[in-house]
């Protein structure tokens, strides 16, 4: 089985992680096929960001989608992930969704640490329009420490474990997500000290990804994400338009 992993942001390094760390996840024979972007932001961090992530996704894609089982969003807000499913003829994951999903089989109640807190908003859009606001126990980010915070980059690994305990132990939370592509590994690293269940969730994509290309191999091809009759473009990326235009 062959899964594209497609990084919209554009560092290198956070593929390489986010690769490394997927490896470990996937079972034996599973191959990951990393992809960074080639334009748009080292990392996304607001909606609109995401929104011109997304189309770099789906040209990232386009060229590759004959050649992969499966292709997993691998950026914490999904961008690009609804449209990718309803382009392409193979299952497509994301981190947010599979995260979150996984959560709600491993606990009642799930909550998400991050590192910004301009990403509460992103991050709680993605809990409502996944309908998932019953099972949500709150979102954390640095400045939910108490006392003051200096150096955030220094004491990633500390601040992190800190949320994960407040969510778990104030806002009940019983399955904890580590939200952000940054973030990817985390989870297995504070496995032992936490008072949940940690969710890293490159690991939850990729996983669910091989589990839907058992089980649908086509990925969402009907209803809702039925693929858009063919349309001629200009000025978008030539493979993504051929694509587009049923020429491939």
């Amino acid at each position: 089985m062959k899964i594209l992993l497609v990084n919209p942001n554009m560092t290198q390094a956070m593929t390489d992680r986010l690769t490394e760390v997927a490896r470990r996840a996937v079972a034996p024979g599973t191959e990951i096929l990393p992809l960074t972007a080639p334009r748009g932001f080292p990392y996304i961090s607001s909606r609109a960001e995401a929104q011109i992530a997304g189309a770099v996704a789906l040209e990232m894609i386009a060229p590759h989608a004959k050649t992969v089982d499966a292709v997993v969003i691998a950026a914490f807000g999904d961008p690009g992930l609804d449209a990718a499913r309803e382009l392409f003829d193979l299952p497509v994951t994301g981190m947010a969704e599979a995260s979150m999903l996984a959560a709600c089989q491993l606990g009642r109640r799930f909550g998400v640490v991050t590192f910004a807190p301009w990403l509460k908003p992103w991050y709680h859009a993605s809990v409502r329009d996944l309908g998932l606001e019953a099972r949500f126990a709150g979102l954390r980010s640095a400045e939910d420490i108490d006392g003051p915070v200096t150096d955030v980059a220094a004491n990633m690994r500390g601040i992190l474990k800190t949320l994960a305990e407040k969510v778990a132990r104030e806002d009940e939370a019983d399955a904890v997500i580590f939200g952000g592509a940054p973030l990817a590994g985390l989870a297995a690293e504070l496995a032992l000290e936490l008072p949940c269940v940690p969710i890293d969730p490159i690991s939850a994509a990729v996983t669910q990804a091989e589990a839907l290309v058992r089980l649908s191999p086509r990925g969402a091809d009907r209803g809702a994400y039925a693929r858009p009759p063919a349309k001629p473009s200009q000025g978008l990326d030539p493979t993504l338009a051929a694509w587009i235009a049923r020429e491939t």
